[in-house]
């Protein structure tokens, strides 16, 4: 069954956008005939694939379809480039689920070496990012180290190492005691959303307990930073993004030389993989110059 390559687009920039406006803008034609693009799409395969609302979400069909469209897009490009074609920049799309503190560390380096590709980045927790994968919503996620996704190729990157940090003057008011099971269950962590157990991880690696302390919710890896350095509660953060705050003295590890390691990723869709080859090498590469070797675990 072949489907307009004009249908797919419009389903692909409704996902996107999530409004039948927002698509017509960026496809420079009418929301009517977006509209009747979707219809006839809809018609076409027998079944309903977007959820009208605000914003417009996909059905399980139509979140399907988009992801086929997607693909095609990567392996013409990668056609294109094996016969040495002329492509239009931007000409594929990929959709890849990203963990904050990658985004915020050494992921936008890879996406710069790869010019010619469209990126859709959904972020997640990066405990969460391989269910990604799983519901088949994304063709390529950063996970932690662990089992790989069924019919994905998994490439192992390193390991991001945490520090668990506070300004001097937290540590100096909540830990002046030392850092124990009970001054842990009563100064304030911070904790990027409700998946996030990278502090929980830290204290039962540190403690031998599970504790639950005070917790400020903050998603945002750069505001994570400076809210320990605001003094507002200690977080795990990646050294890469605290090195120089720590260097300046703004922030100190609540406990010297207990970092928390966690090993990384690069999960593909195997279908996909000969066609995203530029971006696997881009991401080994800019993980190669942030990340610590695996076998330091």
């Amino acid at each position: 069954m072949l489907l307009d390559p004009h249908h797919l687009s419009a389903l692909s920039a409704i996902l996107r956008h999530g409004s039948f406006d927002a698509a017509a803008a960026e496809l420079a034609v009418t929301p009517s005939a977006v509209s009747q693009r979707i219809k006839a799409l809809e018609d076409r395969v027998g079944a309903s694939l977007i959820h009208r609302g605000t914003p417009c979400t996909g059905t399980p069909a139509g979140l399907r379809i988009a992801r086929y469209a997607e693909d095609v897009g990567l392996l013409e490009a990668q056609l294109a480039r094996e016969l040495t074609l002329e492509q239009e920049p931007g000409s594929a799309r990929v959709r890849i689920a990203v963990p904050a503190d990658i985004l915020a560390t050494w992921f936008i380096d890879a996406m710069a070496q790869v010019p010619d590709m469209l990126f859709d980045l959904v972020i997640d927790d990066q405990d969460h990012s391989a269910d990604w994968l799983r519901r088949g919503e994304v063709s390529a996620a950063v996970t932690v180290g662990g089992q790989p996704v069924t019919g994905c190729d998994a490439t192992a990157l390193g390991v991001l190492r945490y520090l668990p940090t506070a300004s001097p003057n937290f540590i100096d008011k909540w830990f002046k005691d030392g850092v124990t099971e009970e001054t842990l269950g009563k100064a304030p962590c911070l904790i990027f959303n409700r998946k996030d157990g990278l502090q929980k991880a830290w204290i039962a690696q540190y403690t031998g307990s599970r504790l639950s302390a005070p917790s400020h919710f903050l998603p945002s890896s750069h505001g994570f930073v400076d809210a320990a350095i605001a003094g507002i509660g200690w977080g795990m953060n990646p050294s890469a993004l605290v090195q120089n705050a720590v260097e300046q003295g703004l922030l100190r590890p609540i406990v010297p030389d207990t970092p928390l390691d966690v090993p990384l990723n690069w999960q593909i869709g195997r279908v996909l993989a000969p066609a995203l080859k530029p971006l696997t090498q881009a991401v080994k590469y800019a993980a190669g110059r942030t990340l610590l070797p695996s076998t330091s675990q």
